[in-house]
């Protein structure tokens, strides 16, 4: 079965990274959530995208040099604030896996220690760009699910997620295609494509045999699915 993971929730509806924004992904019935994370001033683990908060929200600065306090205060749309970690485990609880991606350096061992507490070790997959926060993050917790994300298409993808510990890759859908998916399962890992919108394009990934597809419209992926299996009966 093909995973469909809610792109910072259901982004393409809803304020990306808010709780808001992870209720509408559950009600539409992804499999998973994605969100990621930065550490605040006073060392919180918080859902927001971007290094800065100027584009997704009113204020102005980097997460880094802002308390949560600060931080809490900030309209991340509709009037939704910036959430902790914590809080999305909450909302999430047994209804979807999260898959958190570490965007702050120094995520790794507060992302864990959040997951440990809460419980939620067997329910996530940690991601990141950064294949040594992923490899740490293995390293900590031998057991925990994780991915090492690409935006282009890398020479031996095999040896990188060999070497970063990783169970999966996360890769662009517009670098991948048929022989690359077959020859990453042939090494026994899984493939997730992001972030695909399109039907035209949701169609081909599901042709080409993906394990999880990470989409902002993640209903149009599901639509998608289910008009494949009602062809193929």
């Amino acid at each position: 079965m093909i995973q469909v993971i809610g792109h910072r929730g259901a982004a393409a509806y809803e304020p990306e990274n808010t709780l808001r924004s992870f209720r509408r992904a559950l009600e539409i019935g992804v499999h998973a959530v994605e969100l990621d994370v930065h550490l605040s001033k006073d060392g919180r683990v918080v859902v927001i995208h971007d290094p800065t908060v100027d584009r997704t929200t009113n204020g102005h600065g980097y997460v880094r040099d802002l308390s949560f306090e600060d931080l809490s205060k900030l309209d991340a749309g509709m009037g939704e604030r910036i959430p902790l970690l914590e809080e999305v485990i909450d909302l999430v609880k047994d209804k979807a896996i999260l898959q958190i991606e570490l965007k702050g350096e120094g995520t790794e061992e507060p992302v864990l220690r959040i997951l440990e507490e809460k419980g939620f070790l067997d329910r996530v997959v940690l991601t990141s760009f950064f294949h040594n926060r992923v490899k740490k993050a293995k390293e900590l917790k031998p057991l925990i699910k994780t991915g090492v994300l690409f935006v282009g298409r890398p020479l031996d993808p095999i040896h990188i997620v060999r070497v970063a510990k990783a169970d999966a890759i996360h890769i662009n859908y517009l670098t991948v295609d048929k022989e690359l998916v077959e020859e990453i399962h042939r090494a026994g890992i899984k493939v997730t494509v992001w972030n695909v919108d399109e039907p035209r394009n949701i169609d081909r990934m599901i042709d080409f045999g993906v394990d999880a597809i990470g989409s902002n419209k993640p209903d149009i992926v599901l639509s998608c699915l289910k008009a494949k299996k009602m062809t193929s009966n």
